[in-house]
């Protein structure tokens, strides 16, 4: 029988080439490059062949590893589903959202669903960095933005974006009607990390705005217009509950539909098809009716 190299050498293989790149693939497998580039080196020699042409630009299969990474990948694939199936499924499942969407739609709802599935051990990874599903243990996400997310990723809308301008009622009062976006650059429009206001005032040829306040989340934009500081643009979603229950007004909303809006965004393999299910559905049954 033909001796085998080491098996996490030939996972650190499957990961540089996937990547090409040692940086990469360091990240995935939460390892340092040099240890990643150290076992790749250890591979070659055992095989006595050059698996990888380092190029200026990064890494390049040579034609032995062409012909090598492709069964290493299936390989990988048949112990990775193999050891799968013996364990039983675990009911946990962890979601990557944004702060604000976590704080202003998805945590006043976790309740509901606890109580609905006592038995999934939900974890919520809220950060405005985009996470990895392969390094960083993420089963779904609810991103913002426009599809495609991926090739190997599956994507369901939740809701469109339905940006709307806010404030507090006492400002509303100040402003008055509105008959378009222009007219608000009258007065102080909270900023956050999107841009809207900046993008659609621009499309629209609008007046530049008279003051702005900066803010680096969606959410403290939202909370200092129901503070009254000024106009904020924000998903519906997002402000939803705020409008209905009178701590913000909604002086203008974006009538023109395009495929931006939040979307679920899985891979097309699950690790936990059960607990996943619970959660999309639950997700859709929620946040359909307010978004």
């Amino acid at each position: 029988m033909a001796h085998l190299p080491p098996l996490n050498a030939i996972r650190m293989f499957d990961a540089a080439a996937r990547h090409l790149n040692f940086r990469l693939a360091a990240e995935e497998l939460h390892l340092t490059q040099g240890a990643v580039a150290q076992q790749v080196r250890r591979l070659e020699t055992d095989l006595g062949v050059s698996l990888f042409h380092r190029e200026a630009r990064g890494l390049a299969l040579t034609e032995a590893g062409k012909a090598y990474c492709g069964p290493v990948r299936r390989a990988l694939t048949l112990l990775e589903d193999a050891t799968q199936q013996l364990r039983p499924e675990q009911k946990q499942i962890t979601i990557s959202v944004t702060p604000s969407f976590a704080s202003k739609w998805l945590v006043p709802r976790l309740k509901d669903f606890s109580q609905a599935h006592p038995e999934i051990d939900l974890r919520i990874m809220a950060s405005e960095a985009q996470a990895s599903f392969q390094s960083d243990g993420v089963d779904m996400a609810v991103r913002q933005g426009h599809p495609p997310f991926g090739a190997d990723l599956r994507a369901e809308r939740l809701c469109y974006l339905d940006i709307c301008a806010v404030c507090s009622p006492a400002v509303a009062e100040k402003v008055g009607e509105v008959a378009k976006l222009g007219d608000l650059a009258a007065y102080p429009l909270l900023y956050d990390a999107h841009d809207l206001w900046h993008t659609l005032l621009e499309t629209r040829s609008a007046p530049v705005p008279r003051q702005i306040l900066q803010f680096s989340q969606t959410a403290l934009a939202i909370d200092a217009a129901g503070a009254g500081q000024g106009i904020a643009l924000a998903p519906g979603v997002l402000v939803a509950a705020d409008i209905a229950d009178g701590r913000l007004t909604c002086l203008w909303r974006n009538t023109t539909t395009d495929e931006a809006g939040f979307y679920l965004v899985t891979p097309k393999k699950l690790r936990y098809p059960a607990p996943h299910s619970a959660m999309e559905s639950w997700l859709l049954d929620q946040i359909q009716p307010t978004g």
